[in-house]
């Protein structure tokens, strides 16, 4: 029997024609590979508070089972890997999967990578310690049963992490004029502002799939030194949350 999905073809399909550029730092991904230090600051700190690990030791997330759901090329998935996580990296676009085992193997990582989607997996029985969810939700077409798979795939005590983008004038004019039209490092209908994600209504979504949000931050785009930072207050455009499985 076919698990129901939350997939959403034609966004699928944006992130296949761009499958192969995912790890040239100035091709149409190079917003995510100027984000990732930023992303994973607040996703190693998450993690570590959560399960009690120490970062300055050698492979801290040792023991921990992670899915990186929406993996693309692996920009999250590797750095896991080398934190010692076991890491599956998920993908519902089946070309960025190979995209991702090569450049893993060429890492010299051990990543489990699939075509698969959160529903699939989670019908399967799979349970993680963390599931990481960056940057998805404003992509898939049922947004609260996309979450509740999410959480199905958390054991007891387990952490999501999951990003996305707010809904408001400032973030139509940074992700959709900005980031597509005038810098044009996405293309042009990358994203549908109008699923965007507001703070109040991630949160609502979260508990209502089940897990207890516990903390979140701002990503902010610093255009005069080309970088990103984390903001307790900042939430307008880019955000980050944090949530448990009780």
């Amino acid at each position: 029997m076919q698990t129901q999905t939350t997939v959403d073809p034609a966004e699928v399909a944006k992130f296949e024609a761009m499958a192969a550029e995912w790890w040239d730092v100035n091709g149409k991904f190079k917003p995510l590979h100027m984000m990732n230090p930023c992303r994973l600051d607040y996703i190693t700190t998450q993690i570590a508070a959560e399960f009690d690990r120490d970062l300055t030791r050698p492979l801290p997330f040792a023991g921990l089972r992670l899915l990186d759901i929406g993996c693309g090329g692996g920009l999250l998935s590797e750095p896991m890997a080398r934190l010692g996580a076991d890491v599956v990296g998920a993908d519902a676009a089946p070309r960025n999967i190979p995209v991702a085992q090569v450049h893993a193997a060429q890492s010299g990582l051990t990543i489990d990578y699939r075509h698969t989607t959160a529903e699939d997996l989670a019908a399967a029985g799979e349970q993680f310690d963390v599931v990481l969810n960056m940057e998805v939700v404003e992509h898939v077409a049922d947004p609260l049963a996309y979450l509740t798979a999410c959480k199905t795939l958390l054991r007891p005590g387990g952490l999501m992490i999951c990003s996305t983008l707010n809904r408001n004038p400032k973030s139509f004019l940074m992700a959709i004029v900005g980031a597509e039209l005038v810098m044009r490092w996405l293309p042009k209908g990358t994203h549908d502002w109008n699923k965007f994600v507001t703070p109040d209504e991630l949160y609502d979504l979260i508990r209502r799939a089940g897990l207890d949000p516990v903390d979140r931050k701002g990503m902010v785009f610093n255009p005069l030194g080309w970088s990103w930072s984390l903001s307790a207050t900042d939430l307008s455009v880019n955000y980050v949350t944090a949530s448990v499985k009780r």
